[in-house]
């Protein structure tokens, strides 16, 4: 009977390290592939590396929290299975609604849910996850404003990220023994923003296996019968691999309609913003969803860099002082944000005309499936469990 539960909870951790690969490659990926930095088979095998080391060194903090920090007792095989059923559950659901998976407040809901059922929750715990969960986007967003709005346009004027045709790096026969060396069309500049985009790119991949690894493996280690620790993570890794070489290669090429919809620099500045975030409090064992920072920080800077015309305290408090904001600014083209207006001064006519970065229908459907998910998750595995407290 331990071996069948067994089998079904590593199916169900399959299929949501599937649909978490999918999701999170075409995150971490995008822009590089868009910008044709980086070929999607190469994407997703770097992706795969990186999701690993990220799962096996900061990922076990999170996995700790998750199999028994947040209830008292130790998460037993059969409920870490029904665990995994409500998460790819709410992987569905927020792929109806078109919006990335926060596969890890979906994770802490159900086993939530199983705590509450049981009277087994950890409350101290739970509080502290659910502080950072409202802090986080407050923390993504205004940091994204101060890089939109003094650090953006200053780096946007002095570098330039270029791909020219043919490849990046070739090997040099002549003096006998095969040195790398520059491709027939790339420049010393180019190599070295290249590097940095694929660096930026490692890294990311790596905050994702933070964060995700746990959410696929957690819930089937520990417990009588479940697995290993290793093993969990590398099932777990398998799982996202195998979805990052299959349905984000699709992702990849649209990004959810977010970081592809601007300029690959500013996407760079997202990355690292919400890798930081998310590795840090990875580090510390709090679940968090990487697709919260990296939302919450595209819509900092595209608010920053459009309220560089005014000051600080005018855009908070709503007064433009007779200027026009538009939330759209880190949208234009190259060679009109090379010409921003400094501080105080108003923009060029074409940042005013930009298509809108971030629409408000759109960020309260994102906070809205930040909490309709684990809500949702919670009030299922609740329900579930009070049924069925065998199961537990």
């Amino acid at each position: 009977m331990v071996e069948l539960v067994l089998g079904v909870g590593i199916v169900a951790a399959l299929f949501v390290g599937v649909n978490i690969g999918g999701s999170s490659t075409g995150i971490t990926w995008g822009p590089s592939v868009g910008a044709r930095i980086v070929r999607k088979t190469t994407a997703a095998g770097v992706m795969t590396l990186f999701v690993f080391l990220g799962g096996w060194t900061v990922g076990r903090n999170v996995m700790t929290t998750l199999s028994e920090g947040i209830i008292t007792t130790e998460l037993s095989l059969t409920a870490g299975v029904a665990v995994l059923f409500f998460i790819g559950l709410g992987i569905l659901v927020a792929n109806l609604f078109g919006v990335p998976v926060p596969t890890s407040m979906t994770t802490v809901g159900a086993i939530a849910g199983l705590g509450l059922a049981t009277d087994t929750l950890n409350y101290r715990t739970i509080a502290e996850i659910i502080s950072w969960w409202v802090v986080t986007p407050v923390i993504g967003f205004w940091i994204g404003a101060t890089i939109g709005r003094y650090v953006y346009p200053i780096v946007n004027r002095r570098v330039r990220i270029e791909k020219s045709e043919g490849p990046l790096l070739v090997l040099d026969r002549e003096s006998g023994l095969p040195t790398p060396a520059l491709g027939p069309n790339t420049t010393r500049t180019e190599l070295v923003t290249t590097t940095v985009v694929l660096a930026i790119g490692c890294y990311m991949a790596f905050s994702a296996g933070a964060s995700n690894v746990p959410n696929a493996a957690a819930p089937l280690v520990g417990g009588g019968g479940g697995l290993d620790a290793d093993i969990g993570i590398l099932l777990a890794t398998v799982a996202i691999g195998l979805g990052g070489f299959t349905i984000a290669r699709r992702t990849m090429e649209s990004v959810g309609g977010e970081l592809s919809d601007i300029p690959l620099l500013a996407a760079l500045f997202v990355m690292v913003t919400a890798s930081t975030i998310t590795t840090l409090l990875s580090w510390i064992g709090i679940p968090i969803s990487l697709v919260m920072a990296t939302v919450m920080t595209i819509v900092g800077i595209g608010w920053g860099r459009a309220t560089r015309p005014i000051t600080v305290r005018g855009a908070v408090t709503g007064n433009t002082e007779g200027h026009e904001i538009t939330t759209a600014a880190i949208t234009v083209g190259e060679a009109d944000e090379r010409s921003a207006a400094p501080i105080g001064e108003p923009e060029p006519e074409p940042v005013l005309d930009a298509r809108s970065l971030f629409n408000p229908r759109a960020v309260l459907k994102y906070l809205s499936m930040w909490v309709i998910g684990p809500s949702m998750s919670t009030g299922l595995a609740y329900g579930f469990f009070r049924l069925f407290p065998g199961v537990a």
